[in-house]
């Protein structure tokens, strides 16, 4: 194998010569940096890599640069590499492995390993179930700004698991996610809304956040939102656009619940006339499109 090597030097540099130009300035300073020893250009190459951006996609190699700057002790990195460990891309699945990096990161503070870190214990991966321990690691991150962690810090106060049930607490934590964007706190928040649970209830503010998160493409909210619309709460009673919106959720649910949706849609159907129920296919067709486009 030295022989081959050997023998294929010249060519190797003549290879690296064409290619280097092709590569974007930025990335090959990454590279220089992270051949260098630089932490934050190792994980940001592992970046790169996982996501295959400017490079093409290569999982093995974003586990690579990330295990070189987490070995070095960078957060981000090790938290990084954890959540590679626990999708089992690049390197077999492991959830326990995944753990010992999340900690890693979490007890250096960084907010993606404690949100992790709650995940591994509300899940029971990797580590034994234990959801006081979730809701205290997911508080860290919450506590940071971390909208994933503030969602789930916000379904435990919901559902009363590993703290005591305060709908208005999860109220709090899902608005604090919603207003970063996060479509499945936008959902939920509008259905504490619709109900009334931890906040007065107030049908336009549910139709509000529905919006947000159907728009998003989260089905639950489609669904609601078209409900909204069919029984004129928060908005006039519009059969059009809640067909609309049924369609939609109906064609993003599968299993037991899809059957109330597709019920909801037929009723509404059956209420319109046919130029009407072409209009609402029409749009639905329509704001597939242009999602897909996104």
């Amino acid at each position: 194998m030295a022989g081959v090597m050997t023998v294929l030097v010249s060519a190797t540099i003549s290879l690296t010569a064409q290619t280097t130009p092709s590569e974007d300035p930025k990335i090959t300073q990454f590279r220089t940096r992270a051949n260098a020893g630089d932490a934050v250009a190792q994980w940001s190459l592992g970046v790169l890599y996982e996501n295959g951006s400017g490079v093409s996609q290569d999982y093995g190699q974003a586990v690579q640069w990330y295990r070189k700057a987490a070995d070095q002790g960078y957060a981000p990195a090790q938290s990084k590499l954890g959540s590679l460990y626990a999708k089992g891309q690049g390197v077999p699945r492991d959830l326990a492995q995944a753990v010992q990096w999340y900690r890693k990161a979490a007890e250096q503070g960084d907010a993606a390993g404690q949100s992790e870190m709650g995940v591994a214990y509300a899940n029971g991966q990797g580590v034994r179930q234990d959801y006081v321990q979730a809701a205290q690691w997911y508080r860290k991150a919450a506590d940071q700004g971390y909208a994933q962690a503030q969602f789930n810090l916000g379904v435990l106060y919901e559902n009363g698991t590993g703290v005591a049930q305060d709908f208005a607490g999860a109220a709090q934590w899902y608005r604090k996610s919603a207003d970063q964007g996060d479509a499945l706190a936008q959902a939920n928040l509008g259905a504490l809304y619709a109900t009334g649970q931890g906040v007065p209830e107030d049908h336009a503010q549910a139709l509000q956040w529905f919006r947000k998160a159907a728009e998003k493409g989260n089905a639950p909210a489609q669904s609601n939102l078209g409900l909204l619309y069919a029984k004129g709460q928060g908005t006039p009673k519009d059969y059009v656009e809640a067909e609309k919106w049924l369609i939609l959720a109906a064609a993003r649910t599968s299993g037991d619940s899809r059957n109330d949706i597709v019920a909801a849609r037929d009723a509404v159907a059956r209420a319109l006339t046919p130029v009407q129920l072409a209009e609402a296919q029409k749009r639905a067709r329509e704001w597939t499109e242009a999602f897909e486009r996104k």
